[in-house]
């Protein structure tokens, strides 16, 4: 395989935690493989008369603790058009910046390899796309009518509550059939969210645990179940979830060869799934996670394996 020239557009290198970031084990798989490694953050993106550029420096990473895991050459602004593969790796939240972003990120894929591909990305947030397969989700309702959402969890009882476009588990709240704080909490989401919410019937099920399954290529490869902490209804492991290695089950794998058919379509190589007990709940592919866990838990690597997908295309 012949040298690639990468570069990682991604939040703050400083800020990261290495011992977990998905982004970070991509960057030392890369550089173990010998490849050209740079980074730049999207603030400074520029288009200029169909020129895409950025503040660019070339980067070296070492697996050591935060504050040790980096180190930097001289910024200079660059064509990103010069690079072979470009990783699109900054968090959500999916708003109007970000989508603005994937539409500058047009002007250079494919001839550049945009990972994941950005006009997919645009048109796949996450809890979004998961509706297109309404018979893999526990029932689920998108809106801002609060007549429509009191009618939902007249039915359902209790109900999950959540922005339709956050992440890592910001804003979602556990609203049982006898709280009274529902129409509270509707009138500071219409404040906070100018886009309708998503409602979901909660899933006991998740005190067992809300699996991530980790897709390459439209193939599973592991899966990390996040048990939520005592007393919390978020499983996400910053807010005190366990992750645990987790072997998929019939039904995970039912899910998966489900929806392989619409991510390959889209060209997406690396995806991050949800599954709670028998239910899918959303489709991650602007940052998806979870890969470091996965290997410390002594799973497969999982950036071998975008690398290989990766190197594949090119």
């Amino acid at each position: 395989m012949k040298k690639l020239n990468i570069v990682v557009q991604m939040d703050p290198i400083a800020a990261i935690d290495p011992r977990g970031d998905s982004t970070f084990a991509m960057m030392l798989e890369a550089q173990n493989r010998g490849h050209e490694l740079s980074y730049y953050t999207p603030d400074s993106l520029a288009l200029d008369q169909n020129r895409l550029s950025a503040n660019i420096a070339p980067v070296s990473v070492v697996d050591k603790p935060k504050g040790e895991h980096y180190s930097l050459g001289e910024f200079a602004r660059l064509d990103l058009s010069i690079f072979d593969v470009l990783l699109l790796r900054q968090d959500p939240p999916f708003d109007m910046n970000y989508i603005t972003i994937t539409h500058m990120l047009e002007h250079i894929h494919p001839k550049t390899l945009v990972v994941n591909a950005p006009v997919e990305v645009r048109n796949a947030p996450e809890k979004i796309l998961a509706t297109q397969f309404p018979e893999l989700m526990p029932p689920t309702l998108i809106t801002r009518d609060r007549s429509v959402i009191r009618a939902f969890r007249a039915e359902h009882k209790d109900i999950i509550v959540k922005p339709l476009h956050g992440n890592g588990g910001a804003g979602v709240f556990f609203i049982k059939q006898d709280d009274q704080n529902l129409v509270s909490l509707l009138e500071m989401f219409e404040k906070d969210f100018p886009e309708p919410f998503m409602i979901q019937k909660y899933l006991p099920d998740v005190r067992k645990g809300d699996k991530r399954i980790i897709i390459i290529d439209g193939e599973p490869v592991a899966g990390l179940n996040r048990i939520p902490a005592e007393g919390e209804a978020r499983s996400n492991m910053h807010v005190g979830g366990k992750p645990v290695l987790s072997n998929l089950t019939e039904r995970e794998l039912e899910i998966c060869k489900a929806i392989a058919p619409a991510l390959k379509e889209r060209e997406f190589i690396f995806v991050g799934i949800d599954v709670i007990g028998d239910y899918l709940t959303e489709i991650n592919v602007t940052s998806p996670t979870g890969i470091r866990e996965i290997k410390r838990f002594g799973g497969p690597d999982i950036a071998v394996l975008i690398w290989d997908a990766i190197e594949k295309r090119r």
